[in-house]
C-alpha cells in the first residue's frame, strides 16, 4: 500500500496547476492507434446512403469506401471493421450468401488489401445481415437458434473471408464453441496468420438499434430478440467464463460489447486475463452523444474524447467507434 503525505505537505492540486504538469502525470491517453473504424458497405457504384439514426454515418459502395480507407491511413487509424448491407433478394433462412467467395464482403476485402496493404481489415462473422429472419444463426422448427449447425455455417463464412485476405475475423454471433471450430478450420486451411477477435462478452443490449437500421436487419428481426444467445445484461461473472472459453479455443483478442454501459466488464476482463481487450462503442452510444451535441446540451468534441478516454482508463487496448475519423482529426490538430 502506498502512503501519501497529509495536507498541507501533500497537496494533490500541485500536479493540476498547469497544462504541462497535467500532461506529464496523465495516466491514460487516447491515440489514433487505439481506434478501429466500423463502416457499412453496400453493392454497386457511386452509392451513398445516410443512416438517419446515426448522424454522419453512411452506407457506401466500394468505390466510395476506398477514399475513407485512405483517410484512415492518413490519420493513423490502423483498421477498418466491415459490415455489409446485403440486397434483400440475397437473404435466405440459412444466410448462404455469407460464405459466397464472390460475395460483397470478400470482394471488398480483396480490393482494400490490394489498394491499402498496410491497413488492417476486420470482418464480422455472423449471419444476421444475410438471413431473412435477422437472427445470427439457423433456426429450428420452433424458431430457436441452433448452435452446432450454426457453427458449421460460421466456419464457412470465416474461411471465405480468410481466403479473401482479411487480417482479422471477428465472430460476433455468441454461439458456444465457434472460436475453436473457426481456429481449427483456419489452421487446417493454412491461414495461420489470420487473427481472431472474439466478441466474447456481447450482451443482449437495447443499444444496438441504429446498427440494425444501418445493416437492414431490423425489419427482418421484427419483434424477435437475441436473448437466447447474447448475454444477460445483469451478469458479470458469466462474461469471464465466456472470455476464458474463447481464449482457450484460440482467440487472439477479446471484445466487450456494448462499451460505456459495460466498462466494469472491460475492467474485470483486463484484470483477470491481461490479454488484448477491446470495446465496441456501439451505435446507440454514438447516436446519443450526437443527438445531445446537436441540441447544444453537450460539447461534441469534449464528450467524444472523454468517452474514448473512459475506455482506455477502464483497460481497453482499443475501441471500435464511429467517432474514429473525427477523433483522429481532433488528435491530429
Amino acid at each position: 500500500m502506498s502512503f501519501h503525505a497529509p495536507y498541507p505537505h501533500g497537496r494533490p492540486r500541485r500536479l493540476r496547476r498547469d497544462e504541462f504538469t497535467r500532461n506529464l502525470v496523465r495516466e491514460h491517453a487516447v491515440t489514433s492507434s487505439d481506434l478501429i473504424y466500423p463502416v457499412f458497405v453496400l453493392d454497386g457504384a457511386r452509392q451513398r446512403q445516410a443512416v438517419a439514426s446515426m448522424p454522419g454515418v453512411e452506407r457506401v459502395s466500394l468505390d466510395l469506401l476506398l477514399p475513407v480507407a485512405e483517410q484512415c491511413m492518413q490519420l493513423g487509424v490502423p483498421a477498418l471493421a466491415l459490415f455489409p448491407v446485403i440486397d434483400p433478394a440475397l437473404k435466405t433462412p440459412d444466410g448462404r450468401e455469407a460464405w459466397n467467395p464472390d460475395g460483397l464482403v470478400p470482394r471488398v476485402v480483396q480490393a482494400l488489401k490490394k489498394e491499402f496493404p498496410e491497413l488492417g481489415v476486420m470482418t464480422d462473422v455472423a449471419l444476421d445481415p444475410f438471413t431473412s429472419h435477422g437472427q445470427d444463426g439457423l433456426l429450428d422448427e420452433t424458431g430457436y437458434i441452433l448452435n452446432d449447425e450454426t457453427i458449421e455455417v460460421l466456419v464457412k463464412q470465416a474461411l471465405a473471408q480468410a481466403q479473401a485476405g482479411v487480417d482479422i475475423v471477428a465472430p460476433s454471433d455468441m454461439m458456444d464453441g465457434r472460436i475453436g471450430a473457426i481456429r481449427a478450420a483456419l489452421e487446417a486451411d493454412r491461414h495461420i496468420h489470420t487473427r481472431i477477435m472474439a466478441y466474447s462478452a456481447k450482451y443482449a443490449s437495447a443499444f444496438y438499434g441504429p446498427f440494425r437500421d444501418a445493416v437492414g436487419s431490423a425489419g427482418n428481426l421484427g419483434k424477435s430478440n437475441k436473448k437466447v444467445y447474447q448475454m444477460d445484461p445483469g451478469n458479470t461473472d458469466e462474461a469471464l467464463r465466456e472470455v476464458a472459453m474463447d481464449l482457450a479455443e484460440g482467440a487472439d483478442m477479446v471484445m466487450v460489447k456494448p462499451g460505456m454501459p459495460y466498462l466494469d466488464i472491460v475492467r474485470r476482463v483486463k484484470d483477470e486475463f491481461r490479454v488484448p481487450t477491446f470495446a465496441y462503442q456501439v451505435s446507440g452510444e454514438y447516436a446519443m452523444l450526437k443527438a445531445a451535441a446537436a441540441n447544444g446540451w453537450l460539447d461534441h468534441d469534449l464528450v467524444m474524447m472523454e468517452s474514448l478516454l473512459a475506455f482506455k482508463r477502464a483497460g481497453a487496448d482499443g475501441v471500435l467507434t464511429y467517432f474514429a475519423l473525427e477523433a483522429a482529426r481532433k488528435l491530429r490538430n
